[in-house]
């Protein structure tokens, strides 16, 4: 009886673990992605556009009578390219102060669910493994969960949130 409630435990413990660290760790890569990248504003297309058409303009006056006419086109355009960086320096300054109080908040609040789920899982098994499979490591995995029971070797709450997470980080960084 006990054994059945035990392994009914563990086989929804463990992938409901998993799935809350794998979550951690895609919404952290999600707010990495979203600070890192940015969509454009409308003066910043309208700021390009204009570099772009000064360049072609001063490129066009190409005869040594219109050097003059060049050279200034270019001047401009090189202010405009100036403001554009100013622009965008500001805005992604903006971005990521924003989205680190994201991730600051997101990280205390994987910590604090870790802390929840060593306290509620603590010497209780998450998951059961054949002692077989696991032999040389069976008390390494089963610390936090008590030991062996009829073979198989308990899986405790610490060494499944390592695992968890090593798998987790290799998952999300073959998603970028």
């Amino acid at each position: 009886m006990a054994e059945e409630t035990l392994e009914r435990r563990g086989s929804v413990a463990a992938p409901l673990v998993f799935a809350v660290v794998m979550a951690f760790h895609v919404l952290s890569w999600w707010f990495d992605r979203l600070k890192k990248g940015g969509s454009m504003s409308a003066m910043e297309v309208q700021l390009r556009g204009e570099i772009r058409e000064l360049l072609k303009e001063a490129s066009a006056l190409s005869q040594p009578s219109t050097f003059a006419q060049a050279a200034k086109l270019r001047r401009l355009a090189t202010a405009k390219e100036k403001e554009l960086a100013k622009i965008q320096e500001s805005r992604s300054k903006e971005i990521k102060n924003s989205y680190d109080l994201y991730l600051r908040v997101l990280f205390l609040t994987k910590v604090f669910m870790y802390f929840v789920l060593i306290c509620w899982f603590w010497k209780a098994p998450i998951a059961m493994i054949s002692q077989q499979l696991v032999q040389p490591f069976g008390r390494l995995l089963s610390w936090g969960a008590g030991s062996h029971l009829g073979g198989n070797v308990m899986v405790g709450i610490i060494p499944w949130l390592i695992l968890s997470t090593r798998v987790s980080r290799f998952v999300v960084k073959h998603l970028k």
